[in-house]
């Protein structure tokens, strides 16, 4: 799935990079109101890989403000993890300032910084419980403009978080704990 997902992009991103790329950079929309989403997968921090049982969905609500600098929103799901005696699973909404330079034709880099407020469901030894938390996040991509409306992206971003699974496992000496939630991801934009 992966392989498929990654040989799509690149093959979409060459053919859109030779017909677009002859294209003044003025035609993109410089400021205004976009949507999107992004379809990725998640590590968890200790674990050595990507997995391809733990999708990540991510809607996306933005603002640019002019060429380099959006805001933007989005609710994100990071699906389950962890194991059938103990995991977990993730969902909850950020906002981040978006930083844009553009480097050629229609390609970009871009980094962001943010907030996520998310709730997590716990599972351990067939007990559950539910926790809110807030973490910080910092990500950073690259995107390519296949038209001045659509856009394709592709981005890296580390969530700051802290699982805390006291009340379902009362008995366990530590069980609040930091770690990380690493999102892989390609996704789509439209501008207005």
């Amino acid at each position: 799935m992966k392989k498929l997902i990654t040989t799509l992009t690149a093959l979409t991103a060459v053919t859109a990079f030779n017909t677009y790329a002859q294209s003044p950079d003025e035609n993109l929309n410089e400021s205004g109101i976009y949507v999107g989403g992004n379809y990725g997968y998640l590590r968890v921090e200790g674990e050595d890989k990507f997995d391809d049982d733990k999708d990540v969905w991510q809607g996306v609500l933005g603002y640019k403000f002019n060429s380099y600098i959006a805001l933007e929103g989005s609710y994100i799901d990071f699906g389950d993890y962890g194991n059938n005696v103990a995991g977990a699973s993730t969902d909850g909404y950020t906002a981040a300032l978006k930083g844009i330079v553009p480097i050629v034709g229609g390609l970009s880099a871009y980094a962001k910084l943010g907030q996520l407020w998310s709730e997590t469901d716990y599972r351990l030894a067939g007990a559950t419980t539910t926790e809110d938390d807030e973490s910080v996040f910092v990500g950073a991509g690259l995107s390519f403009a296949v038209t001045p409306q659509f856009l394709i992206n592709a981005e890296y971003v580390v969530y700051d978080t802290e699982l805390d699974a006291d009340q379902v496992a009362d008995d366990l000496e530590d069980t609040n704990f930091e770690t990380d939630l690493k999102q892989a991801s390609i996704g789509v934009e439209y501008r207005f």
